[in-house]
């Protein structure tokens, strides 16, 4: 992210795309269903330093109703790391899955052994 200057979002994308076709091609090799070998990678990924901060954000916007100043600037954290979590998530969920729409004859081969 910080060699080619990318938001989160796009980098997710990369990356679970690549997570994606080297589950493709190690599937096919072990015989084994890609979503096998990509849901551990994609855990990983998932922005738990977001959440926590939407969480946080909600409870301090909660602790804090009769202070407008406190309350607007905790409603914009939780709606910018709302939308950051979901739009990674979205991202990992679509780059993952990628490589399966492209090449769906192999991915539904790869657990059939030829004779």
């Amino acid at each position: 992210m910080n060699y080619l200057e990318i938001d989160i979002a796009t980098a997710s994308l990369f990356a679970s795309f690549s997570i994606g076709m080297g589950s493709l091609i190690l599937g096919k090799r072990i015989h084994c269903p890609m979503t096998v070998l990509y849901i551990p990678a994609l855990l990983p990924m998932i922005p738990g330093m977001y959440a926590y901060k939407i969480v946080f954000s909600l409870i301090m916007f909660m602790q804090n109703l009769k202070v407008p100043e406190l309350q607007q600037k905790y409603i914009m954290d939780l709606c910018t790391n709302t939308l950051v979590t979901s739009s990674v998530i979205f991202m990992l969920a679509v780059g993952a899955t990628i490589p399966l729409f492209l090449f769906i004859n192999r991915a539904f081969s790869m657990t059939r052994h030829k004779k």
